[in-house]
């Protein structure tokens, strides 16, 4: 006998079948009946946020750090528009999520009726789809399709939002065990005529590189890539995003590309002859102005599950649309039959070439000075926790010598918001990293302005236990934008100090949490030792650093690779 369910646990019973442990969430009017399941029931465990916002950075800390979807719940109104931020911020970096948004009854929609929004419409820009479900008929079937769009292809947030009187509603439960949707069908495998193309060309190659992306990450590529840079011996760089998909320790890793990167990868970029592109998007922050970027003749391999990716900024030679693990796997098949072998002169003179412009040592900092370094404590950092720790950031400078001075050894490791830039994100995707990660050990690098942002979390982590360590890189600034001030703003620091900061050890210690404010170079390592002893307990370790310090090299907005400004 078929048994009818409510729309509310109809949704509990759905996120049941998927697995899902944890759903990040703060309740509402028009979500309570959905709460009223949850708290009958203990397979999905809910973590109560203290702002909608984080429980988005949450639910995507989680996902990124594990191979799961991250999943949110928020009221309608006030609810979901303070979610779009987080929304927002997995979509530009290919997160999947899925997202429970309440909605006012379905009577009630388009009449401005209280904390009504037009959800659907509100998100369409920053989603891969979403839906309002009206008939609760369709409800079991509209939330399968959310996890299956959310983690196929090109991942990234789906969201499903609910009127209050479809959580109210019955109907018989009946869960899909699959999804088939005519309009959607990710391709998975790579054309094997392109591969075979870019296998010969890749033997062909002079002065090769492979630049790789978030893609690596995304599809669990990253054993893949590492056996395809050994197998060719060729140089490998990582954007932002693509950090630790293949080891940073390795002598073929050149470092991070980009705005930022090392002089090594920016120049190999730019001059050699065959670029093979793994799962990244030539974007602004990594290839600077494409006019420049054109301005050396090169033959470009582009692998990557998104069509519309390739060729949106730069045009490439081999376009190959798939699965990046299942291409890299294919190519190395064909590389390792072919007789033809690459070109061991050529290549030994290329690396000669790579080596000497590593001699210029563009990470080079002062370590003589008699203030904190910020550098200084991203090395130590991976010194304490031997490169084995899981590392959160905000955005701006610290996020910066984060990606430069940890060496991420490891795929997933690494939780930033690349593509969207997101102040706040470093603690709430932090609380949803040790969840994913209960035994790993978590670190926060963040800076003063940054972490302010979403700084009540520090009341859900005390609530559930959530051991983080937060490093504060507090140099009094809004780092990067007094930066970009310095450099091209005459020196004028518009609204970028800070001169109004709490006393974070206080704060830190009024939420229950143990505080540390370091001022000397020689107390860092001491200060970060004491802390990682501390396994059970949340610490704020408050470094008071060098306000003139700038991240080296730069790439100027509009400019190429080549025109970095060095130390």
């Amino acid at each position: 006998m078929s048994v009818e369910l409510t729309g509310a646990e109809i949704t509990v019973r759905c996120l049941q079948e998927e697995g899902v442990n944890y759903i990040f969430g703060y309740p509402g009017g028009a979500v309570l009946f959905i709460y009223d399941e949850l708290f009958k029931q203990d397979k999905v465990k809910h973590i109560l946020v203290r702002h909608e916002q984080a429980a988005l950075h949450a639910a995507d800390g989680y996902a990124r750090s594990s191979k799961n979807v991250g999943v949110a719940l928020v009221t309608s109104g006030p609810g979901v528009t303070n979610a779009v931020t987080g929304i927002a911020t997995a979509y530009m970096d290919s997160i999947p999520l899925v997202v429970i948004s309440g909605q006012v009854p379905t009577a009630a929609i388009g009449q401005d009726a209280f904390q009504e929004v037009d959800t659907v419409g509100i998100t369409r820009p920053c989603v891969k789809h979403n839906f309002l479900v009206k008939d609760i008929t369709e409800l079991a079937s509209t939330i399968k399709k959310a996890f299956y769009i959310a983690s196929s292809g090109r991942p990234g947030p789906v969201l499903v939002d609910i009127p209050k009187d479809v959580t109210q509603q019955k109907t018989v439960f009946a869960y899909p065990s699959s999804v088939s949707m005519r309009s959607y069908n990710p391709v998975v495998d790579g054309n094997s005529r392109q591969i075979k193309k870019a296998a010969q060309l890749i033997l062909s190659a002079k002065r090769p590189m492979i630049y790789s992306g978030g893609g690596v990450i995304l599809d669990n590529a990253s054993d893949a890539l590492t056996e395809l840079v050994r197998l060719l011996n060729f140089p490998c760089t990582n954007t932002l995003m693509g950090l630790g998909g293949y080891p940073a320790t390795d002598k073929r890793f050149v470092g991070m590309l980009g705005m930022h990167g090392t002089y090594e990868a920016n120049m190999a970029m730019q001059y050699c002859d065959v670029l093979i592109a793994v799962g990244a998007r030539f974007d602004d922050r990594v290839i600077g102005n494409p006019k420049h970027f054109y301005s050396e003749e090169r033959k470009i391999i582009h692998i990557d599950i998104d069509p519309s990716s390739i060729s949106k900024r730069v045009k490439v030679d081999v376009p190959i649309v798939g699965s990046v693990s299942e291409v890299l796997k294919e190519l190395i098949k064909l590389i390792k039959a072919s007789r033809e072998e690459t070109d061991a002169h050529a290549l030994k003179e290329w690396w000669k070439q790579i080596d000497l412009w590593r001699e210029r040592d563009c990470l080079r900092y002062d370590r003589t000075s008699a203030v904190i370094k910020p550098q200084m404590v991203v090395e130590k950092l991976y010194a304490v926790t031997k490169g084995d720790a899981f590392i959160t950031s905000d955005v701006g400078q610290h996020q910066m010598w984060a990606a430069q001075f940890y060496q991420f050894d490891k795929p997933r490791r690494w939780i930033n918001s690349g593509g969207l830039g997101t102040m706040g994100f470093g603690l709430p995707s932090a609380m949803g990293v040790q969840l994913a990660n209960p035994k790993g050990v978590v670190a926060c690098i963040t800076g003063e302005a940054s972490i302010q942002m979403c700084i009540q979390e520090l009341s859900t982590c005390k609530q559930y236990q959530l051991p983080l360590k937060i490093i504060n890189l507090n140099n009094r600034y809004m780092g990067m934008v007094r930066q970009w001030q310095e450099f091209f703003h005459g020196n004028r620091y518009s609204e970028s100090y800070m001169n109004a900061l709490p006393d974070f050890v206080k704060l830190a210690e009024s939420y229950g949490h143990v505080g540390m404010k370091i001022e000397k170079p020689e107390d860092v390592e001491a200060a970060l030792k004491e802390a990682f002893k501390l396994k059970e307990r949340l610490v704020f370790m408050d470094f008071i650093t060098d306000q003139t310090e700038n991240v080296f090299p730069m790439v100027p907005g509009g400019k190429g690779l080549s025109e970095m400004i060095l130390v």
